[in-house]
């Protein structure tokens, strides 16, 4: 290990590869809510998250796993649950006041048609402002599950509605 008085350690979120700390500062200068999504292998979490000094402010949140009280019984780590837990997220957003965001989706590579650019296209359709390119969205289909089989487009059209009467 280098020593010396030249010698600066990495703060340890960025040593561990978790944080890009440039890409932050970009993302907190911009003065609006951040739209946080981030995907496991079997759940997308979405937060609205305000910064503040002494600690980041989460306005509203929703995951994968809310899905099962609105009667989706389908894997959660999919398209079409990312979509509606990214609607669900978008909706209590909106409710607290918040109507433009910016899309922080960390570490991940931006690849056409992902999770997190379903759970993109579901806070849109919420009515959340956020800034995009149309490309980069999934299709219909695949947002809506048809590619999986017609009992799981029934289910996504029946939570869809569901989370607009909430």
């Amino acid at each position: 290990m280098a020593t010396g008085p030249r010698y600066h350690v990495q703060f340890r979120r960025r040593r561990q590869g978790r944080t890009d700390y440039r890409m932050r500062k970009k993302l907190i200068t911009s003065g609006l809510p951040r739209a946080v999504v981030r995907c496991t292998a079997k759940n997308t979490i979405i937060q609205f998250i305000n910064f503040n000094p002494l600690g980041d402010e989460i306005v509203a949140a929703a995951t994968t796993m809310e899905l099962e009280k609105l009667g989706w019984k389908n894997a959660t780590g999919n398209l079409p649950s990312a979509y509606l837990a990214g609607f669900m997220a978008g909706k209590r957003a909106s409710k607290e006041g918040v109507g433009k965001a910016v899309l922080d989706i960390g570490l991940k590579p931006p690849k056409k048609g992902t999770k997190v650019f379903a759970a993109l296209k579901g806070m849109l359709d919420a009515g959340i402002d956020i800034s995009h390119g149309d490309d980069i969205l999934p299709s219909e289909e695949r947002i809506s599950g048809t590619h999986i089989n017609e009992e799981t487009a029934k289910m996504f059209e029946s939570v869809v509605n569901k989370i607009k009467e909430a």
